[in-house]
């Protein structure tokens, strides 16, 4: 069987806002990521994820879309997004879109009419309901805390569904119209060029029922939506009616509360290609609530979840960070004493995994989370939700709970504007001020200063990069966990009778391994000189073993 390009490239997340700004207006923009196309290409990536570029009052960056087929102004024009497609192909790199169909903005045509109109057929593209009493219509939370209805001003006891922002109004899929207005949204960029969809929080669009959820703090109600039977058949109609007229195109899911078993069914029915977990990036690398005073990480709360899913599905997006999170070397690694080593080290792990690797803009050069960032500073509608319910909840002060929110969730952290070099706005732009702040170690951090480099975190990548694009054994062999301890993941990829071991010491402490021995080839490693039978700090090696 033919592989598919998702099978061999890897995959660079792009957040458009904060990539380059092109026109100096203080927001990235399409222009800005087409000039930077070269550098993509030199970095040996084969496609870019661009976060959402529709039309959008940015509610949510984006992620509240108010026109499926208009780009955003602030991003350019649709002639930008034809000339980003053409570009991309001339440098052999295909562009996937973010799909946010759970919802759309308040703002979108479809529920403006919905709102001015109670007999219009968009009435019945969202969750219009009536309450119960006084009360909502059920007892489900909002994933950004509180009810996830809103009452309908100037209708009586009248609420909407949304399962995020109040101004995020959650599409009706029970409706045949909507499903056909999909439709018409995938062929649309199909027919542009694009190689496929990542889809936003896609195994919860269908809602089987409204009746009261089990009690729970957060997300009440998901027993109801999350993954339901209804959700695979419009996925897999999706796959048939649409997907499957194209050649090579794929979808990748944002799937929460997933297991494997769930998750291998969405491939065996190819209703997704692949999908991303969220065991690690809710491991203990973190304080878990404000009155801790330090977290209770250890390497294998990283290495050990991801091990899980290597193993026990055929196929995954594996990732180390992304829009949502906080940075991978800020959380995983040792930003003071070991910053290039843990940096490269996590590099190496990442690389090494089985299936289709996702990079995220800035994590090629150790970019980390914000050191001073104030709530004012803060743009993130999560992060500011957040500090609210721990005021509330906890009872501790603002700047308190900012600190908390900041260290574990704020998802401004990985959304600063790119460190292009040392020069004003870390080369985001040319002096304008910036729609979010930029990140005060860009002196020391950036790319340019890492290209010149060759022992750079930035060169590593390239090297890592490299050496996994000619590996045929990393993009199809098959995962084997090792035993190891709690600070080192060992595992091996073998390929018909060709196999690799992998070692990566996730932590400050030296060990004796004496497994790595002079007689095994070292392939690939982020020291320079290996110590016969020790393993350094944060040190990883690629060995061939047969």
């Amino acid at each position: 069987m033919k592989r598919k390009a998702y099978q061999d490239r890897i995959i660079y997340q792009i957040y458009p806002l904060s990539f380059k700004d092109s026109n100096n207006d203080g927001y990235g923009d399409l222009k800005g990521i087409i000039s930077k196309l070269d550098y993509l290409k030199s970095l040996g990536i084969g496609m870019i994820w661009l976060s959402p570029i529709y039309k959008s009052p940015l509610k949510d960056n984006g992620y509240d879309i108010s026109d499926y087929y208009e780009i955003n102004p602030l991003f350019g024009t649709m002639a930008d997004f034809d000339e980003l497609i053409l570009e991309a192909k001339k440098r052999d790199i295909k562009i996937v879109m973010d799909l946010v169909i759970n919802h759309t903005s308040d703002q979108h045509k479809w529920f403006l009419e919905a709102l001015k109109d109670k007999n219009s057929k968009y009435r019945d593209y969202y969750y219009f309901r009536k309450g119960n009493g006084k009360k909502p219509p059920n007892n489900w939370n909002s994933a950004f805390s509180g009810s996830c209805w809103e009452k309908v001003k100037g209708e009586d006891n009248m609420y909407y569904l949304h399962l995020f922002t109040k101004e995020q109004p959650d599409l009706n899929y029970h409706n045949e119209e909507v499903i056909k207005e999909i439709e018409k949204i995938l062929k649309f960029y199909l027919d542009k060029g694009v190689a496929g969809f990542r889809c936003d929080v896609i195994n919860q669009i269908y809602k089987t029922s409204l009746e009261n959820g089990k009690f729970s703090l957060f997300s009440r109600g998901r027993e109801h939506y999350e993954n339901q039977e209804g959700n695979f058949k419009i996925l897999e109609r999706f796959r048939k009616e649409v997907l499957d007229r194209y050649d090579d195109v794929f979808l990748v899911g944002e799937t929460s509360a997933l297991t494997p078993k769930i998750g291998q069914e969405y491939i065996d029915r190819r209703a997704l290609d692949m999908f991303f977990e969220f065991d690690h990036a809710f491991c203990k690398s973190f304080k878990l609530i404000p009155i801790f005073k330090k977290s209770f990480y250890k390497p294998k709360d990283l290495y050990k979840p991801i091990f899980k899913w290597q193993k026990e599905v055929s196929w995954i997006g594996a990732y180390l960070e992304n829009h949502d999170q906080l940075r991978s070397v800020s959380r995983f690694g040792d930003e003071k004493e070991y910053f290039k080593e843990s940096a490269k080290a996590l590099a190496l792990f990442l690389l090494s995994l089985k299936g289709t690797i996702f990079i995220y803009e800035g994590e090629e050069i150790g970019a980390t989370n914000y050191k001073d960032l104030t709530y004012e500073d803060t743009n993130d509608c999560m992060s500011k939700s957040a500090v609210d319910t721990a005021m509330k909840l906890l009872h501790v002060s603002k700047k308190r709970a900012f600190k908390w929110v900041n260290e574990t969730v704020n998802r401004d952290n990985s959304r600063a504007p790119m460190w292009w070099d040392d020069s004003l706005n870390a080369g985001f732009n040319e002096g304008h001020p910036t729609w979010l702040k930029v990140n005060n170690n860009y002196k020391n951090i950036n790319v340019k200063l890492e290209e010149n480099d060759p022992d750079s975190i930035l060169n590593f990548y390239k090297k890592m990069i490299s050496f996994r694009n000619k590996s045929d054994i990393l993009k199809d062999g098959e995962f084997k966990e090792v035993k190891s301890n709690s600070y080192v993941a060992k595992f091996a990829r073998k390929l018909n009778d060709e196999e690799i071991l992998i070692v990566v010491n996730l932590s400050k402490k030296k060990f004796k391994e004496k497994s790595l021995d002079e007689s095994k080839k070292i392939l690939i490693s982020n020291y320079s000189n290996h110590i016969n039978n020790v393993l350094m700090p944060y040190e990883a090696l690629i060995y061939k073993i047969k």
